[in-house]
């Protein structure tokens, strides 16, 4: 998934519906309101890592888990609605229905939210492990 997402990141019709996703320049004020939307659905380890000046796809990264493919999709829709009621439009998304990974990609702020067994095999934070934490209040 992360070979894909830098795939993607190279076509040009990509990088014009990032450019058009970020409405709200505070990307770490939307990363904070997906991880607040993932809690209130009851997810668990909820991290948000600052990417800002690390990769080029996105500024930050929204990693949450969920114990059953019903409360990732909970999840996942919470976040949608959270952010899209704020402005924000999810310009991609992979694994919506029955999925074990579900990727939500807002262009600043991507979220990816993992059953348990799914996430430490990804091990999204060990990628970043450089990247800086940000408390989710």
């Amino acid at each position: 998934m992360q070979i894909a997402l830098s795939q993607h990141h190279a076509a040009p019709d990509r990088a014009a519906a990032r450019a058009a996703a970020r409405i709200d320049e505070d990307s770490r004020r939307t990363a904070l309101a997906a991880a607040r939307a993932a809690l209130e659905k009851k997810a668990e380890e909820v991290v948000v890592l600052d990417l800002r000046g690390v990769s080029g796809y996105t500024d930050f990264l929204v990693i949450g888990s969920g114990t059953s493919d019903r409360q990732l999709e909970a999840i996942t829709d919470g976040v949608e609605k959270e952010l899209t009621a704020h402005g924000h439009r999810v310009i991609g998304s992979e694994g919506q229905r029955g999925g074990r990974w579900v990727l939500l990609d807002f262009g600043d702020v991507v979220v990816h939210v993992f059953n348990a067994e799914e996430r430490a095999h990804y091990d999204l934070e060990g990628l970043w492990v450089d990247a800086p934490r940000i408390e989710v209040e």
